[in-house]
């Protein structure tokens, strides 16, 4: 049997057409735009860079043609403002909806923007897709929607009750999408993301996540700080897996629509033993690490265990050849030992 996802590859690159990312300058957008733009696709990208870079679209600049650069139109917004969402959804045949305020820490500490962003800004982005008529909309859901349910792994019809603010905000987005189906028969498609990897993702700040944080600072020969007795466990995910599952939803058929599903690996491991493997990746790229974990006591909000059962997607979607956290590693530690090290200069 072939492979859907390159077939539908294929098939986009005969017949290319009009996407929206919003949240295009971060992290996972930014790897989505790239991505269609080289696969000739015409992209719109709406972002106001609260979370996202210039430097991304510079970088995805250089990762394609020229030809496939003016294919991009960016506009500087907010889908906290519905008349920007109206604009950006002009023309579009897919939605991609990948803006808002992600950490959970963020979300404790300030768990108003986090609702005004996930929430107000999401239901702008229905309402103005829906108006719009858009062929499809595949929206960021999150594996934290699973809280305190205790079962491994996750399956996408059993959840818990939300550990922070964030969950909250995630899980009424699949909460909105479902109505929307059931009112307005728009539908949709969320994703819900665990721990996801990869190059372009900010290693700075207070609300960095893991991976990228801690190569940061192994590098620099900063403190690597585990909350908790570093049993805790996430099932990580690398940037083209999530690439891969956006896609194969934007192009579904009718029999895998108003769905939500886990977009993962399927395995799970210790932030101990993810300290092992960054110091292994880093050496095998020149960078000899010798010191250990500065142990914390454990955050609030954060689910002790995680990992998904990725058997939905590849039954619905066609999810398949998922890349692992060992070959994501080796793929990813180049680009962050170049970004620190061009930081540092």
């Amino acid at each position: 049997m072939p492979d859907r996802y390159e077939v539908i590859r294929s098939q986009l690159k005969e017949r290319p057409q009009t996407w929206l990312i919003t949240g295009v300058a971060g992290f996972i957008g930014s790897n989505l735009l790239e991505a269609l733009l080289q696969l000739d696709q015409a992209v719109v990208g709406l972002d106001n860079f609260s979370t996202g870079y210039q430097r991304n679209l510079d970088e995805v600049r250089g990762a394609v043609t020229p030809e496939q650069w003016n294919r991009f139109k960016f506009i500087e917004g907010d889908i906290r403002n519905l008349a920007d969402c109206r604009t950006a959804v002009k023309g579009v045949d897919h939605v991609l909806q990948e803006a808002a305020l992600g950490s959970v820490p963020r979300s404790v500490n300030d768990p108003i923007a986090t609702h005004e962003v996930n929430n107000s800004g999401f239901l702008n982005m229905l309402v103005a897709a829906r108006d719009a008529e858009v062929r499809s909309f595949t929206y960021a859901a999150s594996s934290s929607t699973y809280g305190d349910h205790p079962g491994l792994p996750k399956v996408e019809e059993r959840i818990g009750l939300p550990l922070s603010p964030y969950a909250v905000t995630k899980y009424v987005n699949e909460l909105y999408a479902g109505v929307f189906a059931r009112t307005y028969g728009f539908t949709t498609i969320g994703l819900r993301y665990f721990n996801v990897f990869g190059k372009r993702q900010d290693p700075e700040g207070a609300y960095a996540a893991v991976i990228p944080k801690w190569t940061a600072a192994l590098i620099a020969g900063d403190d690597v700080l585990i909350h908790g007795d570093g049993e805790t466990s996430r099932d990580f995910c690398f940037i083209d897996n999530v690439v891969q599952a956006n896609l194969l939803a934007a192009m579904a058929d009718a029999s895998g629509r108003n769905e939500v599903y886990n977009v993962a690996v399927g395995d799970r491991t210790t932030l101990n033993e993810l300290f092992d493997r960054l110091k292994a990746a880093l050496a095998d790229n020149g960078v000899a690490i010798d010191r250990s974990p500065v142990y914390t006591p454990a955050r609030a909000g954060d689910v002790r265990h995680s990992q998904a059962s990725v058997e939905k997607a590849e039954r619905l979607l066609g999810y398949d050849k998922k890349i692992a956290l060992g070959d994501g590693l080796l793929r990813a530690m180049p680009w962050y030992i170049r970004f620190v090290a061009a930081r540092n200069r």
